[in-house]
């Protein structure tokens, strides 16, 4: 990759609707608390299964164990976000897997206003998605809601729904949806990556704001036809769906066929730091190796942009800068 190449895509202005925040750790950040913690470092781009992954994400969590930690992430992640042109960033966490703080509630009152001040300093906006764990049962489902519910006007704008959909359908979070919904927030739940597209097609019926990955929606062409219709975004991420083996490689990834139906899609790097890959990484991967014209990229940017939760103001000036 050249670096003017990489640089076109870096100039533009993008929003960055899925990426989860402990992943998002730089490396040298991630080697540096493994040593000072004695604690191995884990593998990073090549996992033998989704369990294997999940280990190397729990490795992250557990180095997040002091409030200044915390802070660093916070500020690092979002210096890296305004380094490659993103211009709002939504970060998704689980708040009560937080070992530096006693609650979830402690989590999100230091979390938010840090990621509030890192984005002042940046230049970026950010709105925190909280992560539904859908393994944890429908009884976290409704806490997670209503702690959401509870933050919505200092820095959540989202709910969103994690881990192996293969076992929990979207329609078990219905009511934690809803209750999300009522507190003017958005909903983001991770469908249609390791399960086919009738998650997809459970979400859309679900009336959620956007659906992460979504992918598999390509294998009914019913359930394609509907994402266009409705026009609900995928933010999708390529280099994830490569490495969690859902595809066999990027020039077999079904985005420019998602595009070409109609499909509005974000770009993603959803878990930066054990994918190996930055936002920008991904929209150069889908020109150079997927074979999507940089026009069509372009649109991704704009869809990103449309589909976030940021302030009017915001969306409007990259709009006009993507114009």
């Amino acid at each position: 990759m050249t670096d003017p190449f990489r640089n076109h895509y870096v100039a533009l202005p993008k929003a960055h609707l899925h990426v989860h925040l402990e992943a998002a750790m730089r490396e040298a950040t991630l080697r540096q608390w493994c040593s000072e913690d004695g604690i191995a470092v884990p593998p990073l781009v090549e996992f033998s299964d989704f369990t294997r992954f999940l280990d190397a994400y729990g490795v992250l969590i557990e180095l997040l164990h002091t409030p200044e930690r915390v802070g660093r992430l916070l500020d690092e992640v979002v210096a890296d976000a305004a380094a490659q042109g993103v211009v709002a960033l939504e970060y998704a966490s689980i708040p009560e897997k937080s070992a530096a703080f006693a609650s979830a509630e402690e989590a999100l009152e230091f979390i938010l206003p840090a990621a509030a001040e890192a984005g002042r300093r940046h230049g970026v906006w950010t709105g925190a998605v909280l992560s539904i764990d859908r393994g944890a049962g429908p009884d976290h489902a409704l806490a997670g809601a209503r702690l959401a519910a509870r933050f919505a006007d200092r820095g959540v704008v989202a709910v969103g729904l994690v881990n192996d959909e293969r076992d929990s359908s979207v329609t078990a979070a219905a009511e934690a949806f809803a209750i999300a919904r009522d507190a003017g927030l958005g909903v983001v739940p991770h469908v249609g990556e390791l399960a086919g597209p009738e998650e997809v097609r459970a979400a859309i019926e679900l009336g959620v704001d956007r659906i992460q990955h979504g992918v598999r929606a390509v294998e009914d062409p019913w359930v394609l036809d509907l994402l266009a219709e409705t026009g609900t975004c995928l933010d999708v991420c390529p280099t994830s769906n490569v490495v969690l083996g859902v595809y066999p490689s990027l020039e077999q990834h079904p985005l420019p066929t998602l595009l070409e139906a109609g499909v509005r899609c974000s770009i993603g790097a959803d878990d930066p730091l054990l994918f190996g890959v930055d936002v920008v990484d991904e929209y150069v991967r889908a020109e150079e190796r997927m074979g999507i014209a940089s026009a069509r990229l372009a649109e991704c940017a704009r869809t990103s942009v449309e589909a976030s939760f940021a302030p009017d103001e915001i969306k409007l000036d990259a709009l006009a800068r993507l114009a």
